[in-house]
Order: C-alpha cells, then sequence, then structure tokens
C-alpha cells in the first residue's frame, strides 16, 4: 500500500465538519490550524478532560484550557500551557502560606478555573460551561469534553500508583510508566454535543498528542470508539513522533515501556493498528521520518508523508489543509 497522494486543494467555500480528537500540548495547536481556516471548516474538538484534578478547591481541566487559550490566541506559548502576560501573586501568596504549589495556576487563569467551579457546583454540565467561557474568548470551535462524567488517569509506576498530574507535572514525568487506567471510565458516556459532532463528521482527526494518555482516555470512553468505527468519516492520526522522539512529553517512554514497540512513527502505527484495530485509516508522518513509509503501510494503516511540526501558525494552517484533502 503506497502513501496517501497529495493534492492542492482549496477550501474556499468549504463548511468541512471536522472533529479533532485533542490532549492540550500537541491537540491544541492542530485544532488551531483548522481554527485559522475561519468559517470555511465547522471545528468540534473533543478534548481529553482525564488529566482533571480539583486544587485549592478549584476545578482545574488542563487540556481544556490549553487548547481553548490557544485558539483564542491568549496562550503562554513558551510554555505550552497558561495564558501569556500572566502574573503569579495569588501562588505567591498560597506558597506563603504553606500550600503545595508544584501545580502553578496563574492569576488569570485563576478566572477560569472560579468560573468552571462555580457552574459546574450550580449544576452546570462541564460541556455547557466549557462553551460558555470559549464563547466569551471569542473561540468559534465547539469545545467538547469528552465525557460529563469524572474520568481520571492513573499511572503505575515502581513506587506504585499515582494520579496523572502527580506523576506528570509533581514528578517530571521521569518515572518509568508500568501501567495506565482510566477510573471512572466504565461509567462514563459520551456527551449528545460529543455523539452528533462525531455522527456529522466529514473528517475525524486524532491530534499529535500522546496515543496512551491524551487519545487513550477519550477512546475508553464507552460508546466512543463505536462512533467512530460506524462514522462515514476519514480517521486520521497525526503522529507525535518526529525523528525518533516526542514532540513533547513521554509518548516516545510510553511507546517503550507500555507497548513495547519503538519509539518512531511506525511504532505509532503499529500501536494504534494493534490497540484500536480498523480505527485509523492513515497515519501522518513527519517528512524526517519519509523512510518508515513503508513500514507503516505495513500496519494496514496508510502513510501521509508531510510537515508535521507546527510550533507557527502558518505551518499548523498549512497541515490543517493538507488534511482536508482526505475529507
Amino acid at each position: 500500500m503506497g502513501p496517501v497522494a497529495r493534492h492542492t486543494y482549496s477550501v474556499e467555500g468549504q463548511g468541512i465538519r471536522v472533529v479533532v480528537l485533542a490532549g492540550g500540548f500537541g491537540g491544541a495547536r492542530m485544532s488551531h490550524g483548522f481554527e485559522l481556516l475561519g468559517e470555511r471548516v465547522a471545528l468540534s474538538v473533543i478534548v481529553n478532560t482525564a488529566d482533571d484534578l480539583e486544587l485549592h478547591g478549584l476545578l482545574v481541566s488542563p487540556d481544556l484550557d490549553t487548547v481553548m487559550y490557544t485558539l483564542a490566541g491568549v496562550a503562554n506559548d513558551a510554555t505550552g500551557w497558561g495564558v501569556r502576560d500572566e502574573t503569579w501573586s495569588a501562588a505567591q501568596m498560597l506558597a506563603r502560606y504553606g500550600a503545595p504549589t508544584w501545580f502553578r495556576l496563574g492569576d488569570r487563569d485563576l478566572a477560569t478555573h472560579i468560573l468552571r467551579t462555580a457552574a459546574v457546583r450550580d449544576g452546570a454540565r462541564p460541556t455547557e460551561v466549557a462553551a460558555t467561557l470559549a464563547r466569551a474568548l471569542g473561540v468559534r470551535a465547539r469545545l467538547l469534553p469528552m465525557t460529563d462524567q469524572q474520568v481520571s488517569t492513573k499511572v503505575r509506576t515502581a513506587d506504585g500508583w499515582l494520579d496523572f498530574q502527580d506523576y506528570f507535572v509533581r514528578r517530571g514525568h521521569a518515572d518509568d510508566v508500568l501501567e495506565l487506567r482510566f477510573a471512572g471510565a466504565a461509567d462514563a458516556r459520551p456527551t449528545p454535543e460529543v455523539i452528533e459532532a462525531v455522527r456529522a463528521a466529514d473528517l475525524v482527526v486524532i491530534a499529535p498528542s500522546n496515543p496512551f494518555v491524551s487519545v487513550g482516555p477519550i477512546l475508553a470512553v464507552p460508546g466512543l470508539r463505536k462512533l467512530l468505527d460506524e462514522t462515514a468519516a476519514p480517521v486520521v492520526a497525526v503522529s507525535p513522533i518526529v525523528g525518533g522522539a516526542a514532540v513533547r512529553g513521554p509518548a516516545a517512554d510510553m511507546l517503550i515501556t507500555l507497548a513495547h514497540l519503538p519509539a518512531t512513527a511506525a511504532g505509532v502505527a503499529a500501536y494504534y493498528a494493534a490497540t484500536y484495530p480498523g480505527l485509523i485509516d492513515v497515519l501522518v508522518l513527519d517528512n524526517a521520518d519519509a523512510e518508515e513509509s513503508e513500514a507503516v503501510a505495513r500496519t494496514g494503516v496508510r502513510p501521509l508523508v508531510t510537515n508535521t511540526v507546527i510550533g507557527e501558525p502558518d505551518a499548523r494552517r498549512q497541515l490543517a489543509v493538507e488534511l482536508l484533502t482526505l475529507a
């Protein structure tokens, strides 16, 4: 099976319905590429919420907020999380009181968590809250939590089971991950908004997010995989591995320790093919990994080779345009 052909494609006048499955960093940048195409794309982003935590009495949704801030144009691109031009007076005062500050919340970021917490405790669904916050920041896309129920990623290391943010932030994701579980996933369900978005999609894109702890929790929500299997839209995954290393985070290490696969784009294809048979139609790999096209094709997934390093807005937009050729 050969590489997917690349075409010149005009999105002028089109309203292509794109659904992106997203974690924080890679998901935000991929979603931003489609958002930059404006009304020519009807974008829905289904975001991992298994990284969520309660901190200082506030409900914090790191991946959802990273996507929202990026699409709103207020993200801190230097850190990959939080709001640019942030101040830290509240965090400094919390430290004086002896509160833990290993997970830092900036002053502007706090406003998001305060409003989210108040709304949820007043009975609003997390999906409704996400829509209200995104609309206030001028985001056109629909930001959809993967579920309105609580799901929590747990990570087993040599020191036992850890909450995800303990592993990822407090311990700097330095531990080898031996096992994962998504607590609460069995009792979760896709929201009506998620169901509608997937059923109406012309294109589904799995962002270059960690397949294990960003995409995995989304696909663990009962019914979500069935929706994706039933969609007529092509399902395209963008590899988070470029040149044998993760663009960001521990995806490369997890391919080795959890899946016993090489930390390569072909390893990503093999993981998706083995774990979610038949789900992925196309894997997009970077030009740096073009020689892996045949290995990707042997997994039953079609390769598309292009630039997937999307640190700059122009690169994000160009990748989004190229992915629309598959719709």
